[in-house]
């Protein structure tokens, strides 16, 4: 440590912040073990053991939060991740830099604007009297649709809209490993008369395998967890049916009705499921394609 001293100090920023926002807040999940008062305080309510847990899986609106949450990341999973691998063999394969270099900015751009003005944009984009949806569809002769009232339509917007933002940015990790390639594995190909698709099915997809595998287990390790922010700006009660997840469930249950104890204990339940996906994807991946985080 005094050799590389240099190192740590400027890794003490983060270290601070894990300290201080993830690992100091862990005091507080004994809550969910507790009949919390405010003004009695952590160490003054009483404990209770299970019955927050108890309370909270008798309630039928966080089971149903739980089953919307699990199928918005399971349809994020099936066609949101593979969008930013398909993303990158097509960059890939954009000869002209000049052209390739504005289609990447293009793609990244939105990854940088806030989660607010997105929901803004599909608001408005989607909106029964002003958006441009719904004046196509007037032109065309459809009636106008209030989509975002409709339950159905919930998970294909925020699913539709998560990719455009998100996947040019994604698509980085990706072209970072197709750049990492050995030339002469493509030169050997097209000596044996590999077409194009043949050397992105034999030699480019093999070689990412290792980083398709990591980054699948980092989002497996994420399928509880959508992202609240958006969700909150973008639903309403007209689509808690299909729109209530369980950051949601816990901000109405924790801060919105004070019940302290069982937004904790819902979150407590948040986290244990997630440590137990991780694992369990980490595990599967070492074992039957031998690529693993750790």
């Amino acid at each position: 440590m005094r050799r590389d001293w240099q190192l740590y100090v400027l890794l003490a920023p983060m270290i601070i912040w894990f300290v201080v926002f993830l690992y100091t807040p862990m005091y507080g999940l004994q809550i969910a073990f507790k009949q919390y008062s405010l003004f009695r305080g952590i160490e003054g309510s009483p404990w209770i053991g299970f019955d927050n847990f108890v309370a909270l899986f008798s309630n039928e609106y966080f089971l149903r939060a739980v089953k919307n949450t699990l199928l918005i990341s399971f349809y994020s999973l099936v066609f949101a991740f593979p969008v930013p691998i398909i993303l990158a063999l097509m960059f890939n394969e954009i000869h002209h830099q000049g052209f390739r270099r504005i289609a990447q900015t293009i793609t990244y751009l939105p990854h940088f604007i806030s989660a607010v003005i997105i929901a803004g944009l599909v608001i408005n984009f989607l909106s029964p009297t002003t958006g441009i949806v719904n004046i196509l569809l007037d032109r065309l002769g459809f009636e106008k649709i209030y989509f975002l009232t409709i339950p159905e339509y919930f998970r294909p917007i925020f699913i539709g809209s998560n990719i455009w933002k998100e996947a040019g940015f994604d698509s980085i990790v990706y072209l970072a490993a197709i750049a990492g390639i050995n030339p002469a594995l493509y030169e050997s190909a097209r000596m044996d008369g590999a077409s194009r698709l043949q050397m992105i099915r034999y030699i480019t997809l093999p070689s990412l395998l290792p980083v398709i595998m990591i980054m699948m287990i980092i989002r497996v390790g994420q399928l509880i967890e959508v992202n609240f922010e958006y969700i909150i700006l973008l639903y309403q009660p007209a689509t808690f049916e299909t729109a209530d997840v369980i950051s949601t469930f816990i901000y109405r249950a924790g801060l919105q009705n004070n019940q302290y104890a069982l937004g904790t204990a819902a979150d407590l339940f948040n986290a244990v499921v997630a440590l137990i996906l991780v694992v369990s994807a980490n595990w599967l991946s070492r074992r039957y394609s031998q690529h693993s985080v750790w």
